[in-house]
């Protein structure tokens, strides 16, 4: 499975972004090849409105099936729940931090939206 990271940087020691949808990229593990690829997200991280849903559309389109993120608001949660990406919410730590939590099975899948809109 591919497993995008919300991510400050572009390795596995950047710090996670708690921003899902103004995050500057999506680091994308792919758990089967062991290999990493980045996933441009510029062009939503300073929209005015449409963010989440937008970041959303990204992720999936990468083929990803898992997101861990810090935070998610409604739209973009209910955008990737339709499109069968489950999502995980990380307090911080870096991206190899968090992909080892969630191939351990410690984090738990957001079952709601954990912010309002225009966090």
């Amino acid at each position: 499975m591919k497993i995008a990271v919300a991510s400050v940087g572009t390795t596995l020691d950047s710090p996670v972004d708690l921003r899902f949808g103004r995050a500057r990229h999506f680091v994308l593990f792919d758990e089967e090849t062991n290999t990493t690829a980045i996933v441009d997200n510029i062009v939503n991280l300073n929209a005015a409105q449409g963010a989440g849903i937008q970041a959303a559309k990204t992720v999936a389109d990468s083929g990803a099936g898992a997101l861990i993120a810090g935070h998610l608001g409604p739209k973009a949660y209910t955008a990737l729940n339709a499109v069968g990406v489950k999502v995980y919410s990380v307090a911080g730590g870096t991206i190899a931090e968090a992909v080892k939590q969630f191939q351990a099975g410690s984090l738990s899948a957001m079952t709601a939206p954990d912010v309002e809109g225009h966090w």
